[in-house]
């Protein structure tokens, strides 16, 4: 059994990834400052592992095309937040320079929204085998006997 978004068509596969690709870069957005002024930075380590699993998951069902379709949604949807687009409430605090604040809480609104290209752009660069999804194997030893018997049948 393959995920059910890898079944579907070509243009619903594309609609799926648009729509991963801005639901995690919103879910990113706001848990990217998680600890920043802690100086514990796990709201971005946080928002990068949720980014780059559905990046994964884009070039898994839709090859690169998918995961270039996933990089200007999830980016375009992160900068129109950091831009203000969402009605002026800044959820991306970036470009200011204080000594009286920890270095995340200056500096956490740059790494997210450039480290989110930097992740997805890394995953272009894996190899292909490191995308697929092979259904002998996707519910254990038992699917992989009954695979192996219909192909020798």
């Amino acid at each position: 059994m393959m995920p059910w978004t890898h079944e579907l068509n070509m243009p619903l596969r594309m609609l799926v990834t648009a729509a991963a690709g801005i639901g995690a870069a919103l879910v990113g957005t706001f848990a990217h400052r998680m600890g920043a002024s802690m100086n514990i930075p796990y709201g971005l380590m946080l928002a990068f592992a949720i980014l780059g699993m559905s990046a994964w998951c884009a070039r898994s069902r839709c090859g690169v095309t998918g995961l270039a379709v996933h990089l200007i949604f999830s980016s375009a949807t992160a900068w129109l937040i950091a831009a203000g687009a969402t009605g002026g409430d800044v959820l991306t605090p970036a470009g200011f320079n204080t000594d009286t604040l920890p270095y995340f809480s200056q500096h956490a609104g740059y790494i997210w929204l450039l480290g989110g290209i930097i992740v997805q752009v890394v995953l272009l660069l894996m190899p292909p085998a490191w995308f697929r999804i092979d259904a002998r194997h996707a519910d254990g030893v038992r699917s992989y006997r009954a695979a192996e018997e219909t192909e020798t049948a």
